[in-house]
């Protein structure tokens, strides 16, 4: 049931439509904004305190109150839904006056297919209940390949896709035969040998040292008894080197408990807050939350926010996502709502989950450690630093005259040559600073020769397509690397997709002899007249000039990658005998081109299809004269 109605004319007339029941509010102003969203076990009596003559918990809900014009309310089946219905409404909305999580990002996480009668690993960023096993969150994605390529190491489960039966192929692929993989198709081992790996695998992602190396040692046992030495003499290493790989593991509890600590620090209109990852008593890692991606909106109206407040809505907007919830969930102190929120998590994981305050002892000090770095994260980020940027801001707000002031600036660069292997970058800048994390790449799918105009549609259009789809934050500032004609391309690709909102500007350099001022870098924002001269000594033009140099960079950088793989194949392509299969196969055997000419013939011949006579006229291609064969060279 969904109904709306003005409030502005006779609030206490309207009011008395609220039925008392469960559901969520959304308090709009006179343009139809969303200000606020908000849920209530009982609607009437909620709505109706905002309206009363008592006073108002905090200046930011009265502020918030007086621009209120219009309500809208959805009721639900329970309060539990109301819950979950209001989350979701503020990750879509992200309404000035509630605290907002911006940053809600799947994390990845690594995948034990136990579910398959031949299990594999492999890394996810959704979690489905599949049968399979889940080992995560990894917030450092090079801790997560880390891993992943030590287990792959260690324990060789086959990387092919899809289910297998064993002995289903007459002969096993590379990856037998480099070691990486037991073969289980060709029927290279029993089923039992590969689930003892398989088991071995889990304690290893589990981080149970002890339990792996008891296991480990039996089998090393088993072989020497059965006088197969060489088997055992691999257990043996494999022992040292998982021993020496899991002990540097951040071991935190020895209970193996599976934990998220949470907690903030505020210093100011500041806030930081940290949560810290522990699965079977191992430190996962943590995730650090600023300011600027918690709260939505300007912090002198947010000042007066309560922790506990900031804390539930934390809780309910960063679980909502797919994600493994731990057994517990450790908090500075109780937040509004506690028990139904227990009771959604307990619900959405299937097992019981449980907040918990600690007032003591272990749990209490690692609290405290939690606390302690968000603390020490708003020294960093710095009060001096943080005024710098906002001046900046100011400064550029004012000069061009944008809408908002520009805390998020995406730019984008397009890179080809000739119109030869195109691509785009965007690259993004917060408050002043750059973050590589939130960095994009796009390889041009749907122009052909040297058409920068189209290129340049394509990308925003994908861009901003997806930011609609998937409910991202939009920048309060577009920046283009290129002149009117680009300018024009992007403000038509947001018109296409009826985005009105972000201020668009352009940074190329007009036509003129060099060294005078019409040669000079200008700002276009609009796509008629010569643009703003950009004043270089200005910290605001600055700015501008290094974000956009970022974006060529890392376009720049995407480009050459491309080419090199291009490089390598057009070099191979050349040579007879050498199809795509070989190829492929030289490529995944010796990685570039500069390892396969630094290779003998004898270890050409030993990559999979290639016999001794191919690899003898690879070898003899290679190292002909280069001054006659210039192959797969891309000229700029």
């Amino acid at each position: 049931m969904k109904q709306s109605f003005a409030v502005a004319q006779n609030i206490q007339e309207t009011l008395q439509n609220l039925p008392l029941l469960p559901g969520v509010y959304l308090m709009k102003n006179a343009e139809k904004t969303i200000l606020y969203v908000g849920k209530a076990k009982r609607l009437r009596n909620r709505v109706r305190s905002y309206f009363t003559k008592a006073a108002l918990p905090s200046v930011r809900i009265a502020t918030m109150v007086m621009q209120v014009a219009e309500i809208e309310y959805i009721v639900t089946d329970s309060e539990i839904e109301a819950l979950i219905l209001e989350a979701t409404l503020i990750k879509k909305h992200k309404p000035q006056y509630n605290v907002v999580l911006k940053d809600d990002k799947n994390f990845p996480y690594i995948k034990l297919t136990i579910n398959e009668e031949f299990p594999r690993i492999l890394t996810v960023r959704k979690i489905k209940r599949d049968g399979s096993l889940y080992f995560g969150p990894y917030v450092n994605v090079g801790a997560l390949h880390k891993t992943l390529n030590l287990a792959k190491r260690f324990f060789p489960l086959r990387l092919c896709a899809g289910n297998i039966t064993l002995n289903c192929k007459s002969r096993p692929c590379f990856e037998y035969e480099i070691h990486r993989c037991l073969g289980p198709c060709a029927g290279k081992c029993s089923k039992e040998e590969y689930w003892q790996v398989v088991e071995g695998a889990k304690l290893f992602l589990q981080g149970k040292k002890e339990d792996l190396v008891k296991d480990l040692q039996q089998r090393m046992a088993h072989y020497a008894e059965i006088l197969q030495f060489e088997q055992a003499a691999k257990m043996r290493d494999q022992i040292e080197a998982v021993s020496r790989v899991m002990e540097r593991q951040k071991v935190i509890s020895t209970n193996l408990e599976n934990q998220d600590v949470i907690a903030t620090a505020r210093k100011g209109t500041q806030v930081n807050l940290q949560i810290f990852f522990i699965r079977n008593g191992i430190l996962m890692g943590r995730k650090s939350f600023n300011f600027s991606e918690i709260v939505q909106g300007e912090s002198e109206r947010l000042e007066d926010l309560e922790e506990r407040e900031v804390l539930r809505s934390f809780v309910e907007q960063f679980y909502l996502k797919e994600m493994l919830i731990p057994d517990e969930i450790l908090l500075p102190e109780s937040i509004p709502n506690q028990q139904m929120i227990e009771e959604w998590l307990s619900e959405k994981r299937g097992k019981k989950v449980s907040f918990v305050i600690p007032q003591r002892g272990k749990k209490k000090q690692l609290l405290a450690l939690v606390q302690q770095n968000a603390e020490l994260a708003l020294t960093d980020m710095g009060d001096a630093d943080s005024a710098i940027s906002q001046q900046i801001l100011a400064e550029l707000q004012q000069q061009f005259h944008f809408h908002h002031l520009p805390r998020r600036i995406e730019c984008f660069d397009i890179s080809n040559i000739q119109g030869a292997m195109a691509v785009g970058s965007m690259v993004v800048c917060v408050d002043g600073l750059m973050q590589p994390k939130e960095y994009k790449r796009f390889k041009i799918k749907t122009i052909e020769g040297s058409d920068d105009f189209g290129m340049m549609q394509e990308v925003i259009t994908r861009r901003y397509a997806r930011v609609q789809k998937e409910n991202l934050p939009f920048p309060d500032l577009i920046m283009i690397d290129g002149g009117k004609g680009q300018l024009h391309a992007t403000k038509y690709a947001l018109h296409a997709l009826h985005i009105s909102s972000p201020d668009v500007i352009g940074l190329a350099k007009a036509h003129g002899a060099r060294g005078t001022e019409k040669d000079r870098e200008r700002v276009f924002t609009t796509v008629t007249g010569e643009g703003i001269v950009l004043d270089t000594a200005a910290k605001s033009a600055q700015l501008l000039q290094h974000i956009r140099d970022e974006a060529h960079r890392f376009a720049i950088t995407y480009h050459r990658i491309l080419r090199k793989k291009a490089n390598f194949h057009s070099i191979l392509e050349e040579i007879p005998g050498v199809g795509q299969k070989r190829r492929k196969k030289l490529l995944m055997r010796f990685g570039s081109l500069k390892k396969l000419k630094e290779a003998t013939i004898d270890e050409i011949a030993a990559t999979p299809s290639i016999h001794d006579e191919l690899a003898e006229t690879i070898y003899t291609f290679l190292h002909a004269d280069e001054q006659e064969k210039e192959y797969g060279t891309v000229r700029s």
